[in-house]
């Protein structure tokens, strides 16, 4: 039986398990009209039983999936002839793939080894076997544990008070999945990160003003110096992030402000939906209008002007990710400014305030938090893009404030470190984790710093 088919197996018998707990409730409390005998109402005695009847066949389900492939594999490396197991762990993982791609049509059985279309033909016969066995032991664990929370339903059952403490236990290991999951990211991050400064000192990484991470491999080798200093990636990161939001922040919020304020019902009913599109496109499709619109254009104005910029600059890049931008500034602050109470608004019309003034004075510092908050956001999504700089900024690590030359960003250092095959004990490949832990920490320091703008100057309305 394959696994969607026993998941819907299981899910039509926790619907039969709701009906039958729900009906033996009603039945102990004498029909509908002794309802108030019951401690709970009938559908918790019915969702109860679902419950119980699903979770532990769930759980079942998993394990078994988690350790049947494991299972399988060693009993096919056994079975093979005694000089698979003499083989290298290496050489052992190549023989078990091919195995694996023959089970998997991928690789023709007669055009392997007759040992590996033996060991094919067995893992495909112990699969069967496993599905029919993980299918069976799923639904008896289902039915008894059915079964038994039925043989338990009583009037005096709490049901009510049993399925809130299993719904709080479910939301509390989805909470502490979220959390270890951070956690495994920072510890990894931060691990890798510590194994490359014992190869290369923090002081040079940090302020180093040379990148070249690409190492030489015989002594003779010319152009692969391996400088690991990462300034010119933070200045190049920096100066994209701050052509970007000098772009997307005055835009975005004057567009907030007039729609929010200014603009009648129709108008922002159309203008903000086609606002917000901008954000649901492609980042790799504003890389190719950077890349073949933006650049060339800049290009051509600057010739016109006397001034050489490059074919790949960091201006190109900068605009066009403010324009990408936009959306998230536009639409927090336009949250936040449509929450400010009216009778704020009414108070400040009332002293004989103007629109204008009401907007500066009374409006904007009760939405600033809320607006701070966009435009931090608005400043990771800045940091963390890729594909704009890629294509419209270039590779090249030079340490200028020229935003006319080319530019790279941490981002894509580390995507172009990463690419291919690595060897993880390179400070090549490290220096991508290092500059991880960098953009981890910059993204630390302006939640901190949002944290503590909304606190210094949130309010509270009744």
């Amino acid at each position: 039986m394959q696994t969607s088919t026993l998941l819907l197996a299981l899910l039509l018998l926790m619907a039969l398990a709701y009906r039958f707990g729900r009906a033996r409730s009603l039945r102990l409390a004498g029909g509908p009209r002794g309802i108030r005998r019951l401690h709970s109402l009938p559908s918790y005695y019915g969702l109860l039983t679902a419950i119980w009847c699903g979770l532990p066949a769930l759980v079942v389900v998993l394990g078994w999936q988690a350790l049947d492939d494991r299972i399988i594999a060693g009993d096919v490396v056994r079975s093979m002839p005694g000089a698979v197991m003499e083989l290298s762990p290496g050489e052992l993982s190549l023989v078990v793939n091919d195995v694996r791609n023959v089970v998997a049509g991928n690789v023709p059985a007669a055009s392997v080894s007759p040992e590996i279309a033996a060991a094919a033909e067995r893992w495909q016969r112990l699969e069967s076997l496993s599905r029919i066995g993980a299918a069976v032991l799923a639904l008896c664990v289902a039915l008894a544990g059915g079964w038994i929370t039925l043989l338990r339903i009583s009037p005096a059952l709490r049901a009510r008070n049993r399925v809130e403490q299993l719904i709080r236990i479910a939301l509390l290991s989805c909470s502490m999945i979220a959390i270890l999951t951070t956690v495994g990211i920072i510890l990894s991050v931060l691990y890798e990160s510590v194994q490359f400064f014992r190869l290369v000192p923090v002081t040079e990484f940090i302020f180093g003003t040379q990148w070249s991470p690409q190492l030489a491999i015989r002594a003779d080798q010319v152009g692969s110096s391996g400088a690991f200093g990462a300034v010119p990636l933070f200045a190049g990161t920096l100066l994209i992030s701050l052509i970007a939001m000098g772009i997307s922040v005055p835009v975005g919020l004057f567009s907030a402000i007039y729609l929010s304020e200014y603009a009648n019902r129709g108008f922002r009913a159309i203008t903000k939906p086609v606002l917000e599109v901008l954000a649901g496109i492609p980042t790799v499709v504003y890389g190719f209008f950077a890349a073949l619109t933006v650049a060339p254009l800049l290009r051509v104005t600057g010739e016109r002007f006397g001034l050489d910029v490059a074919s790949e600059s960091a201006l190109a890049a900068g605009v066009v990710m403010g324009i990408m931008i936009i959306p998230f500034v536009s639409s927090l602050a336009d949250d936040m400014i449509t929450a400010v109470p009216q009778a704020l608004r009414d108070g400040s019309y009332g002293l004989g305030a103007t629109r204008s003034e009401t907007i500066r004075k009374v409006v904007l510092p009760a939405a600033l938090p809320g607006i701070v908050g966009g435009v931090l956001l608005a400043v990771s999504r800045a940091i963390g893009e890729t594909m704009i700089v890629v294509m419209a900024a270039g590779l090249s690590a030079n340490l200028t404030a020229n935003p006319l030359e080319a530019v790279t960003t941490v981002t894509v250092q580390i995507v172009t470190l990463l690419v291919g095959d690595q060897e993880f004990d390179s400070p090549k490949t490290l220096a991508a984790f290092a500059l991880g832990l960098m953009l981890f920490l910059v993204t630390l320091l302006l939640n901190v710093i949002a944290l503590q703008v909304v606190r210094r100057y949130r309010e509270q309305y009744e």
